[in-house]
């Protein structure tokens, strides 16, 4: 690490700084009261449910070609089908796809302390969000959690030419804040492409938040420190800094 004091920090969006994996259960749940309610559905409303909560962790999608509320209503459609059997049924599906949709967006937020932590560090250190995914699902949720005001830049990966962890994107987040990857560190909780694109581009630091102290593959990336909330950055910051003042 080089002896610069830190300039910039990049945040991660999803479970970094908003709870994107509890707003989508609390979609979900929502569903599945609207299945058993509405449907009559019993058990098997939390099995198509379950069902598209895997088709969204596979999901892969080339950004020009594919519109994601017709690929996320697809899931909901084959999950549907898959349990149901009998032919498919696309307007359930669009009920269900948009209630999960909207009452996910609504529970998407910036807490308070996150809002504080934010204002207070972008005193010193200018801010970034990076953020990995299809162009209109990050919008949606930067405009529902309202965090652009927090951040100097923010940067979707659906917009780019590559998403995190390929060095092109952290290499396009400096020029735009005009620092070097030695002055900059990036936030986030997945390994495999905030912690190993920071270590690609050669960032001051890379911290990886573990907020369930899962115990890592061998084979994952390794990263400068592990904090368990987002809310311990400012303190790391500090001593990231004071260790530069002690060498030079």
């Amino acid at each position: 690490m080089g002896l610069s004091r830190v300039r910039a920090v990049f945040f991660d969006l999803d479970n970094t700084l908003i709870d994107t994996a509890g707003a989508s259960r609390r979609g979900m749940l929502e569903v599945i009261k609207l299945l058993q309610s509405k449907y009559h559905y019993k058990e098997e409303a939390k099995i198509i449910c379950d069902k598209v909560q895997v088709k969204l962790s596979k999901e892969c999608f080339h950004p020009y070609n594919v519109c994601i509320t017709d690929l996320r209503t697809s899931h909901w459609e084959e999950a549907i089908q898959e349990t149901k059997g009998g032919a498919a049924n696309r307007k359930l599906a669009e009920e269900c796809y948009f209630l999960w949709k909207s009452t996910r967006l609504q529970h998407m937020t910036l807490a308070e302390d996150v809002k504080a932590m934010l204002t207070e560090l972008r005193k010193e250190v200018r801010l970034l969000l990076l953020t990995n995914g299809d162009r209109q699902t990050q919008r949606e949720k930067i405009e529902a959690c309202a965090c652009q005001s927090y951040f100097d830049a923010v940067v979707v990966g659906g917009e780019q030419r590559e998403e995190k962890p390929a060095p092109s994107i952290f290499y396009y987040c400096c020029n735009l804040l005009g620092v070097q990857p030695g002055d900059c560190v990036m936030v986030g909780d997945t390994l495999e492409t905030d912690i190993q694109g920071g270590l690609n581009a050669g960032l001051k630091a890379t911290v990886w938040i573990n907020k369930n102290g899962i115990v890592p593959l061998k084979s994952s990336p390794v990263p400068h420190y592990i904090v368990s909330s987002v809310l311990e950055l400012p303190a790391l910051l500090q001593s990231i800094d004071c260790k530069v003042s002690m060498s030079t």
